[in-house]
């Protein structure tokens, strides 16, 4: 018999003292937690749930067997967790804020701007500098569509796709990030000027991968994508999916860890759209404060994704800014790091107008005792 605990928030406060100290800061982002699930599985089957205030978790954990309340405190000390910054080169991406990621796809078959920017350069530069211009911390070059469908890409193609622009982005001081699951693509990139290795297959799809990363010492993403690593869009079949895909980026993650890459350097990506129903997406969404138990800081990428067009009349791809924003907004009060998004001002802007409402509430004193 497997027996498994998770810690689930599902209350939260808009700061501290509004639940008078009672609420806990969730992976060091601007969102408070103040009561959690306490959630027990036996053989994939949960078993039991339970209720509990944040400052009664220490006497929930103690009430548990050995080997529950052992993993309850890491993960209840994970939930907790303030993340260090990401370093790129000069610049440094702080994660005490939500932070924006400009998409760049360099290929001709990406489901929202693919053949955009690949036969152009002078175009996808400038769509690069408005993107930095706007606010973007990081822009994420992409030389392979990794739709429903795609065919491979061979890794030369990709890596005259990619390099060249990473060239550029880091002439113009751009933090960079190389959305590749291909280790040679990693290490052309990287010695362009890349600074982040964003894995949709999780350093899955190339043995070599994982000991690639290790040795540059580069931050890596993580994604969850349930088919083989060659076959990513695979039906995902879990009987619980936030707790499926829990159990799954768990384990990536110590992989990568065993591999020798330094857990600070590892950021998880729960991987809406990759192999999972409608409903099973809006579920994974809704637990999204879930995955800082896991202790990572966390990336979504939902930005013009086929769920918002099953939401909204079949909307195209390049009609879905309304939805993209919503789900950013709703990622955001869920605690994430950093939103993957195709538009950026857009975002950005929403971002702003979120963190100042943020502040406000830190800072609103009437909600102090008196």
């Amino acid at each position: 018999m497997t027996r498994k605990l998770y810690i689930r928030p599902i209350a939260f406060a808009e700061s501290p003292q509004s639940e008078e100290g009672q609420a806990v800061r969730l992976g060091g982002a601007m969102v408070w937690a103040s009561r959690f699930a306490l959630i027990v599985r036996e053989d994939g089957r949960v078993v039991s749930r339970e209720r509990v205030e944040a400052g009664h978790i220490a006497s929930a954990l103690a009430a548990l067997p050995a080997d529950l309340a052992a993993a309850g405190e890491a993960q209840w000390a994970n939930l907790r967790k303030v993340h260090a910054p990401i370093h790129c080169g000069a610049r440094t991406i702080r994660l005490d804020q939500p932070q924006v990621m400009g998409i760049l796809n360099m290929t001709p078959d990406s489901f929202s701007d693919g053949g955009q920017f690949l036969d152009d350069a002078q175009e996808a530069s400038a769509h690069a500098s408005a993107m930095l211009e706007a606010g973007a911390a990081i822009i994420d070059v992409g030389g392979e569509s990794t739709r429903p469908g795609a065919g491979a890409v061979w890794e030369g193609d990709e890596i005259k796709r990619v390099v060249p622009m990473v060239a550029k982005l880091a002439a113009m001081g751009a933090a960079i990030s190389l959305d590749t699951r291909r280790p040679a693509v990693m290490e052309a990139g990287l010695a362009a000027g890349g600074h982040v290795i964003n894995d949709v297959s999780a350093l899955r799809y190339d043995p070599r991968s994982l000991d690639l990363a290790a040795a540059t010492g580069a931050p890596v993403v993580l994604m969850h994508a349930p088919g083989k690593a060659d076959d990513l869009h695979s039906p995902a079949g879990y009987e619980d999916v936030a707790l499926g895909v829990f159990d799954w980026l768990e384990e990536r993650r110590d992989a990568a860890v065993a591999a020798g890459i330094a857990p600070e350097r590892i950021v998880l990506d729960p991987g809406f759209g990759f192999g999972l129903t409608l409903a099973e997406n809006l579920a994974l969404f809704n637990a999204l404060p879930l995955f800082h138990a896991l202790g990572q800081p966390l990336l979504v990428g939902v930005s013009r994704k086929r769920m918002i067009g099953a939401l909204a009349n079949e909307a195209p791809a390049h009609q879905r800014l309304g939805g993209s924003i919503a789900l950013a907004v709703k990622a955001m009060e869920a605690g994430a790091h950093i939103l993957r998004v195709h538009d950026v001002a857009e975002t950005v802007q929403a971002v702003r107008v979120w963190r100042g409402l943020r502040d406000a509430a830190l800072t609103d004193f009437s909600q102090l005792p008196a």
